[in-house]
C-alpha cells in the first residue's frame, strides 16, 4: 500500500487551506455587477455624451467583465433633472450629469461643476484631487441628505459664451433677452436684466426655433455644432467667462456602492480619473476644426467680449457670490476654500506659464 509521505501530506494540507481561504475572496473579486446608469446627455454628443460610453468600456475591460454598465439615453429611465433624486432613492443605480442641474436642490452644487471667472481644467483638478474639492463635494451631498457616492468623471474644456441672433454691443442689448444659461453664470446674467432658464440640451434647438429662447449657451464648439445652433443664430461669443472648465459627475447609489468589493470600487475611481484625462484630451483636440468650419461653411461670426463687458459680467458674478455666501453656509465654506486654493496657486501660475499674448 502506498503511503503518503509526511512532506507530501503537509503540501496537500497547505493547498487545501489555501483554496478554502482564497475561494470566497476570489468569488467576491469576480462577483458580477450590473450598474444601470441614466445620463443627462445624448450619447451622440461628443465628450459629454459618448465619454461615459468610453468609461464603461474601460471599466468592463479593467474589471475582467465583473462590472458592466448599461447606459440609458436621456429620459429613458428618469428625466435629467430627476437623476440625483432617483439615484439617492435607489430607483436607478447610477446617474451622470452636471451638478448645475441640481442647484435648485443643492445651491452650492455648481461650485463643483463650473465657476464664473473660475479655474481652468488643470487648476480645477488640482483643487479637486489635491485640495479639498473631492472631500467637500461628497460632504455637500451627505449634508443635504443624498444617499450617493459622487465622483468627477468628465471634464469639459472652455465653452463658448453663447449664441446670439445679433451682435451684443452694450449691456442694454442684453436686457430682456430670453436665454438658456447654465450654473452661476445664469444668476449673473439675471443681474444684467436677462430672462434666464436652464433647459436640457435636447430642448434647446426647438426653443430657439420657436422663439421661446432668443439666445443660448451650451458647451464647446463641437457639442454646439451637433445641436445645430448655427442654423438659427450666427453670432457665437467667446470667451466662456462662465465656464472656463466644467466637471460632470458620476452619482452611484451608496447602498449599491457598498455592495461592491474594495477592488471594484477602486477600479471605478481609477477609470473615472482616466475618463477625466480622456475627456480633456479629446476636447482640446477637436475644437479647432469645428470653429473653422463654422466660419468657412456655416457663416458663423466669432465674436469676443470687450474688456468692458467682461468687467460687467465679473461684477455681476461677485454680487451673486456675495449674496450666496451670506445665505448658504456651505456655499461660503466651499467657495472660500476654493478661493484660498486659487490665491496660493496664483504664485505658480503667474511665474510658470507663458503670457496669453506671447508670440507663437
Amino acid at each position: 500500500m502506498n503511503r503518503i509521505r509526511p512532506a507530501s501530506l503537509f503540501v496537500i494540507l497547505i493547498l487545501v487551506a489555501t483554496l478554502m481561504t482564497a475561494g470566497p475572496a476570489a468569488a467576491k473579486r469576480k462577483k458580477r455587477v450590473l450598474l444601470k446608469l441614466q445620463q443627462a446627455y445624448s450619447m451622440a454628443l461628443p465628450v459629454i455624451g459618448d465619454g461615459m460610453v468610453w468609461w464603461a468600456e474601460q471599466l468592463k475591460e479593467a474589471s475582467d467583465g465583473s462590472i458592466v454598465v448599461k447606459i440609458y439615453e436621456p429620459g429613458k429611465l428618469v428625466a435629467p433633472f430627476e437623476i440625483l433624486d432617483a439615484v439617492s432613492a435607489g430607483k436607478i443605480d447610477a446617474g451622470f450629469a452636471g451638478a448645475g442641474f441640481f442647484a435648485g436642490k443643492v445651491p452650492a452644487a455648481p461650485i463643483f461643476s463650473s465657476i464664473p471667472f473660475g479655474p481652468e481644467a488643470d487648476e480645477y483638478l488640482a483643487w479637486m484631487f489635491h485640495g479639498n474639492g473631492l472631500k467637500l463635494d461628497q460632504e455637500m451631498y451627505d449634508q443635504a441628505g443624498y444617499n450617493v457616492k459622487v465622483l468627477p468623471a468628465i471634464m469639459l474644456v472652455p465653452e463658448t459664451s453663447g449664441w446670439f441672433a445679433k451682435p451684443i454691443e452694450s449691456l442694454d442689448d442684453l436686457k430682456g433677452l430670453k436665454m438658456r444659461f447654465y450654473g452661476y453664470g445664469g444668476k449673473a446674467m439675471q443681474k444684467l436684466g436677462m430672462s434666464i432658464s436652464l433647459m436640457p440640451p435636447a430642448e434647446l434647438f426647438p426653443a430657439l426655433e420657436k422663439g421661446v429662447l432668443d439666445a443660448t449657451e451650451f458647451s464647446m464648439p463641437t457639442l454646439d455644432e451637433r445641436l445645430g445652433f448655427y442654423k438659427i443664430v450666427k453670432y457665437n461669443y467667446f470667451p466662456a467667462w462662465h465656464q472656463q472648465a466644467t466637471i460632470c459627475e458620476l452619482y452611484i447609489n451608496k447602498d449599491k456602492w457598498n455592495t461592491l468589493s474594495k477592488s471594484q470600487q477602486k477600479l471605478i475611481e481609477i477609470t473615472s480619473m482616466a475618463s477625466l484625462t480622456n475627456s480633456i484630451a479629446k476636447g482640446e483636440a477637436t475644437q479647432g476644426r469645428a470653429i473653422k468650419e463654422n466660419v468657412e461653411k456655416r457663416g458663423v461670426k466669432n465674436m469676443y467680449w470687450s474688456d468692458e463687458m467682461l468687467q460687467a459680467f465679473e461684477g455681476a458674478w461677485e454680487e451673486v457670490a456675495a449674496e450666496m455666501s451670506a445665505k448658504d453656509p456651505f456655499f461660503k465654506k466651499a467657495y472660500d476654500d476654493l478661493k484660498a486654493f486659487r490665491a496660493e496657486y496664483q504664485n505658480w501660475r503667474s511665474l510658470g506659464f507663458l503670457p496669453r499674448n506671447c508670440p507663437k
